[in-house]
């Protein structure tokens, strides 16, 4: 099993639970406390999660969806105006297309099935607590599907143009079609390292959080 340590010097993160049922509380604050996970605080609202996040700022947070009151999806919002630096990861029993958009637009920087593997859960909490993003292909495919299917935005792909490089448009394709920074570098011939540089580059463009947001974009515009 690995750890979410991949380096010697960086900390474990800091993880805030929020889902209404105690029992799936407990038992997964156990699961990643075993794996050196540090759980800092749990909630059973998308309001005690907000002030949670307030006062303990932590690096990410597992966010239920379905919840009584405030919504997963609307702490997922909130959550990204007050405390931009922690990321949130959606662990759900719904696929529902609709929920899957609607809480990566949102903001959310991964979306897992409560029925996925503890190592998948790791590897999500790890890529969100530096700022990367992670979704399954399963849902990856669900969310693109369904942005196909809409009527493209004709003003966000002149935008997209306008705005960004042809490298630029060339790695944002590749992306919204699923591909990895590995799969990215050796398909145009570059580094993993300039892949990096280029996504940072897109996202400050065009002014959005992750790369998942950032597929949205490009399948939206139409340029996919």
């Amino acid at each position: 099993m690995h750890s979410v340590h991949s380096a010697p010097e960086r900390k474990a993160p800091r993880v805030l639970l929020v889902d209404d049922h105690d029992l799936f509380r407990t038992g997964l604050r156990s699961l990643l406390e075993d794996q050196g996970v540090q759980v800092v605080a749990e909630a059973s609202t998308g309001r005690e999660a907000l002030r949670q996040v307030r006062e303990l700022s932590p690096d990410v947070v597992l966010m239920d969806l379905n919840m009584p009151g405030m919504t997963g999806v609307e702490a997922t919002r909130e959550i990204g105006d007050i405390a931009p630096l922690t990321r949130v990861v959606v662990l759900t029993i719904s696929d529902r297309d609709g929920d899957i958009v609607d809480a990566i637009l949102a903001g959310a920087c991964g979306y897992l099935l409560k029925d996925s593997s503890i190592h998948d859960l790791l590897r999500g909490i790890s890529a969100a607590s530096v700022g990367e993003s992670l979704i399954s292909p399963q849902i990856a495919s669900k969310v693109l599907r369904e942005l196909r299917a809409a009527r493209p935005a004709p003003p966000a792909a002149d935008r997209l143009r306008s705005e960004l490089t042809d490298r630029e448009l060339d790695v944002l394709r590749l992306i919204a079609n699923g591909k990895d920074n590995a799969q990215i570098a050796a398909e145009l011939h570059i580094s993993a390292k300039t892949v990096k540089n280029h996504i940072s580059n897109i996202l400050m463009k065009l002014q959005i959080q992750n790369r998942i947001q950032a597929a949205v974009y490009a399948v939206r515009s139409g340029i996919v």
